[in-house]
C-alpha cells in the first residue's frame, strides 16, 4: 500500500476506541496527521490521559500501521487531552462532580439537585447530567417534563442543546423517553446514553457539572471514572449503620486504581428532623454520630448534614428544589456544602 495521508486515514479507520464505540478518525480523535517520505506523525486526542485506553489505542494504531507501511516507517503518535486541544462538549467544563451512592432511597438525587441549585446560588455557572438511566428524576424536580432539549448541527453532527432552568443547564434520559415505561437496557446501551448526554450537547463554560449517578456500582460509573476527566465523587448515606455496608462498595469503587476519582467527602442525608416551627429542635431519629463515623472509618471529611424537611418532598414533586427558598433549614445545609466543596478548588 502506497504512504499517503489518505491511505493512513483509511487504516487508522479500522482502530476502534471502545470507550465510545466506534473508530479513532470518525470520532474526530485524529489530529495535526502528516505524511512523510518514511514518517508518520499525529496526534491522538482523548477525554483524557492516564487511562488503560490510551495505551491500548495507541498500540493499536501503531500496529496496524506498521502492518499496512512496512516496519521500517516512523511513527509518532502523541496522546494529548481534549482540554490540551482546546475543544470538546466539556472542554468548558472547570469541574465535574459525581454524586454516588451505594443503593437507592437515599435522596441521592434530592442531593444532587439541591447541591447544583446551591452552587448556583453562590454564583457558579452550574449543568446537571441526570445519569440515573433506569430512574431518571430531574425533569419531575425541575417541572421540566413537558419540555425537550433543542438540537443543533455542528460539522454533521446533531448537538443537543440543555434546558436551562433556575439558571441551571440540565439533561436527563427522562427527557428522551416515556418515563411511565420501564428501560430494559444492556449495559452498552446505558453507556452509550450516557455518552450522549455529556459528549453531544452543548455544555458551553460551566464552573461545575453536576452528575447524578444511578445507584451502586455498575457500566455508568466504570464509563465515566474511564473516559471522563471527573474531579471528584460525593457519596451520599443515610444515618442507619445497616446502609453502611453498601457505602462501603460504592467508595471503595472510586479508589480503584482503574477508575482513579478522588472521593470528596461524605454527605449524610436524612441525618435529623427539624420540625419547622422549632427550628432550634434537632430530632436524632436514626441515632447520632452515625455520618461522623461513616466518615472516619472511609477516611474523607464529611461534607454535610441534611436535615429531614416535610417540604423537602412537595417542593421537589412541585418542580421548586427546596434550595431554591435561602431561608429554609435545607437550603442553608446545602450552602454549606456548596462553600465545602468550591473550597476544596479553590
Amino acid at each position: 500500500m502506497a504512504l499517503t495521508k489518505s491511505s493512513v486515514i483509511e487504516v487508522l479507520k479500522g482502530v476502534i476506541y471502545f470507550a465510545k464505540g466506534d473508530n479513532i478518525v470518525d470520532l474526530g480523535m485524529l489530529d495535526e496527521l502528516t505524511v512523510s517520505e518514511d514518517t508518520i506523525k499525529f496526534r491522538l486526542v482523548f477525554p483524557k490521559l492516564g487511562e488503560p485506553s490510551v495505551n491500548i489505542v495507541t498500540n493499536s494504531a501503531t500496529k496496524a500501521l506498521r502492518e499496512a507501511f512496512g516496519e521500517t516507517v516512523k511513527i509518532e503518535i502523541t496522546p494529548i487531552a481534549e482540554k490540551e486541544k482546546g475543544r470538546g462538549p466539556l472542554a468548558g467544563v472547570k469541574h465535574i462532580i459525581a454524586v454516588a451512592s451505594g443503593k437507592g432511597g437515599v435522596g441521592k438525587s434530592t442531593v444532587a439537585a439541591n447541591l447544583a441549585i446551591a452552587l448556583s446560588r453562590s454564583g457558579s455557572k452550574v449543568g446537571l447530567v441526570d445519569a440515573d438511566i433506569y430512574g431518571p428524576s430531574v425533569p419531575i424536580m425541575f417541572g421540566t417534563e413537558k419540555e425537550q432539549p433543542g438540537v443543533f448541527e455542528k460539522e454533521g453532527k446533531p448537538v443537543i442543546v440543555p434546558i436551562e432552568k433556575f439558571g441551571i443547564k440540565l439533561l436527563s434520559i427522562g427527557y428522551f423517553v416515556d418515563t411511565d415505561k420501564p428501560l430494559i437496557w444492556r449495559g452498552p446501551m446505558a453507556t452509550s446514553a450516557l455518552n450522549q448526554l455529556l459528549s453531544d450537547a452543548d455544555w458551553g463554560v460551566l464552573d461545575f457539572l453536576v452528575i447524578d449517578l444511578p445507584p451502586g456500582t455498575g457500566d455508568i460509573q466504570l464509563t465515566l471514572a474511564q473516559s471522563y476527566s471527573v474531579n471528584g465523587a460525593i457519596i451520599v448515606t443515610t444515618p442507619q449503620k445497616v446502609a453502611f455496608a453498601d457505602v462501603i462498595r460504592a467508595a471503595n469503587m472510586f479508589k480503584q486504581e482503574k477508575l482513579t476519582i478522588p472521593l470528596l467527602g461524605l454527605i449524610e442525608n436524612m441525618a435529623y428532623f427539624t420540625p419547622s416551627d422549632m427550628p432550634e429542635k434537632k430530632y436524632m431519629i436514626f441515632g447520632k454520630g452515625h455520618g461522623e463515623e461513616f466518615a472516619k472509618k472511609l477516611d474523607i471529611p464529611l461534607l454535610g448534614q441534611i436535615p429531614i424537611d416535610e417540604k423537602i418532598a412537595s417542593s421537589g414533586d412541585s418542580g421548586n428544589p427546596i434550595a431554591l427558598d435561602e431561608n429554609s433549614l435545607i437550603a442553608q445545609a446545602f450552602d454549606k456544602v456548596a462553600a465545602a466543596l468550591k473550597a476544596k478548588f479553590n
